[in-house]
């Protein structure tokens, strides 16, 4: 079992930044990808970044690429996003999710949310325009 608990959300005005911090506790090491996904009201979940646990090869959706950069701290069993010139596109929830059975053998692998196996509680981004 992995447990994670995502934290560091809040209201930002357009343009501004904020970072978002997901820890892991429990099987950890298990751990093969991390990913960020997000949900809009009334809007599917969507992909934002993944990261390869070991090797740290990254993975973004194209509409946060250049703005949004995903990584992690190994000692202290973290994900983080950060968050650059955020639009009022980006409100959601944001969910920290691991990945401990699959092998991720295909890029593709990383974007799909039926491919990780844990899930966070979710934390809110709010952007104002």
């Amino acid at each position: 079992q992995v447990q994670l608990v995502e934290s560091g959300g809040g209201l930002v005005q357009a343009g501004g930044s904020l970072r978002v911090s997901c820890q892991a506790s429990g099987r950890t090491f298990s751990s093969v990808a991390m990913g960020w996904f997000r949900q809009a009201p009334g809007k599917e979940r969507e992909f934002v970044a993944a990261i390869r646990w070991s090797a740290g090869n990254t993975y973004y959706a194209d509409s946060v690429k250049g703005r949004f950069t995903i990584s992690r701290d190994n000692a202290k069993n973290t994900v983080y996003l950060q968050m650059n010139d955020l639009k009022p596109e980006d409100t959601a929830v944001y969910y920290c999710a691991a990945g401990v059975r699959e092998t991720y053998s295909r890029a593709s692998y990383y974007y799909r949310a039926e491919k990780y196996d844990y899930w966070g509680q979710g934390t809110q981004v709010t952007v104002s325009s």
